[in-house]
């Protein structure tokens, strides 16, 4: 039962995450030790920015344990392909 709840979860996650017209790439750290990550997160269409999306990735990260250094960029869909590799389980995780 726990399986079919965690995949419809995740299913709805990612359907929300391809609707989405806006996404940022971004680059976070947790200390101690270091390690860093390159990372693809759908944001608001509202937040479609570099200051804007940070605003909004910021707090998802620190939930986490991460800290975030720069937003590289927003782009829309177009633009996930060519990030998907790089950002790799931190592609749309967050």
């Amino acid at each position: 039962m726990k399986r079919y709840l965690l995949a419809a979860m995740f299913s709805l996650m990612l359907a929300g995450a391809a609707q989405a017209e806006c996404f940022a790439d971004y680059k976070a750290k947790q200390d101690s030790p270091l390690r860093l990550h390159y990372g693809v997160v759908a944001v608001p269409d509202a937040a479609c920015s570099v200051r804007a999306a940070a605003g909004v990735i910021a707090p998802r990260l620190a939930k986490r344990g991460w800290t975030l250094l720069n937003v590289v960029s927003v782009f829309g869909p177009d633009g996930l392909a060519e990030r998907k590799a790089n950002a790799g389980a931190y592609f749309l995780s967050f």
